[in-house]
């Protein structure tokens, strides 16, 4: 009984926006554009830079409301009243840097950083909770990565519709890179919020400090040509252990990045 109360408490919390879903057709339309387009056509480039670009904002939403609904589930009632289960993107912290930043760094430099936010009052939980929280958003990303490689290694093709299979593979890379990005322990990071509470108190007074930079500190470390090597060809050979080549998120990420 207690189980199927919880079942119709969260059934009756969970009530994707109108915006989510519209972001949801926006990427199904871009689909469809790239379905049957020739690959070195406009509407392949159009359709494979919409499908990336709203699939992204659509895992921004699942990743922001998995900490969400975790932390609903845990008691934290406000994360409901803020609108944070309702995966609405302007929900999620600011729409611009939010939303925006990442989808500028995927047109421009091919990666996906984290995006999104969510308040939630962690510190009133056991550290295991606070772990569960800060670890939901990047399980949703690998699991996305995971859903899309399969998708694509089943019945992906070279000679059929290859250009949505290579936007598929670019959107799965993305996913892959989200969650390396997401786990890495830097203060700000869901990888930090996994850490945080096994630190003493004294050592996250002081990181406490570095949060509010934890977004400049990755642009730095992306920026510079030997990380950013070798978290390509790190992310690169986690993406190759589905069996697919390099080659076909490259090829997506050429084809959204048409203009360059």
């Amino acid at each position: 009984m207690d189980d199927a109360r919880a079942v119709r408490r969260a059934s009756g919390a969970v009530r994707p926006s109108p915006v989510f879903l519209a972001v949801v057709a926006v990427a199904v339309l871009g689909g469809v554009l790239a379905w049957n387009a020739d690959l070195d056509s406009r509407r392949a480039q159009f359709g494979v830079f919409i499908l990336v670009v709203a699939g992204w904002i659509v895992t921004v939403c699942l990743h922001e409301f998995a900490h969400a609904f975790v932390a609903w589930r845990a008691g934290d009632r406000e994360v409901e009243m803020r609108g944070y289960l309702t995966l609405n993107p302007l929900k999620y912290s600011h729409p611009l840097l939010s939303i925006g930043l990442p989808v500028v760094f995927i047109a421009l430099g091919g990666f996906a950083l984290p995006g999104g936010a969510v308040y939630v009052h962690s510190h009133y939980f056991s550290p295991r909770t606070q772990r569960m929280i800060s670890g939901a958003g990047p399980a949703v990303n690998a699991l996305c990565a995971v859903v899309l490689l399969v998708i694509v290694s089943l019945w992906g093709s070279l000679h059929s519709n290859a250009a949505f299979w290579f936007g598929l593979s670019f959107l799965a890379f993305l996913q892959i890179s989200a969650t390396v990005l997401n786990l890495l322990p830097i203060p700000g990071t869901d990888g930090y919020g996994i850490l945080e509470p096994s630190l003493s108190y004294q050592t996250r007074r002081s990181l406490d400090q570095i949060k509010p930079y934890g977004l400049l500190i990755l642009f730095a470390l992306l920026f510079t040509p030997q990380v950013n090597r070798l978290f390509f060809d790190g992310v690169n050979a986690l993406f190759e252990l589905s069996g697919l080549p390099g080659g076909w998120w490259s090829m997506g990420s050429r084809l959204t990045r048409f203009w360059l």
